[in-house]
């Protein structure tokens, strides 16, 4: 691999966004040599949807929630991202 290049000091944020939305990151970064790194204490984004069910599916989530004592909401999320991650197994 040739030589890399030295990643710029940036003078805000958004100069360093703007450059990396542009720039080729492994000519300034050894990806090889990368490790997998965890934040747990990150919390996603979320955005506010609203969602209509009928009564009675709500009525079954909110008493399952209730047995695990977890919020509704969250077992409906909890419920979401495993269906997707199926879905995707089976899709890639």
């Amino acid at each position: 691999m040739s030589k890399l290049k030295k990643i710029p000091k940036f003078k805000d944020e958004t100069d360093e966004r703007e450059f990396w939305a542009n720039a080729d990151s492994t000519e300034y970064i050894d990806w090889g040599k990368s490790e997998k790194v965890v934040f747990s204490k990150l919390k996603p984004s979320t955005k506010t949807i609203s969602l209509r069910l009928p009564e009675f599916i709500l009525d079954e989530i909110k008493m399952i929630a209730n047995k695990r004592d977890v919020p509704y909401q969250s077992l409906i999320k909890i419920f979401l991202k495993e269906r997707i991650d199926q879905e995707l197994k089976q899709v890639g």
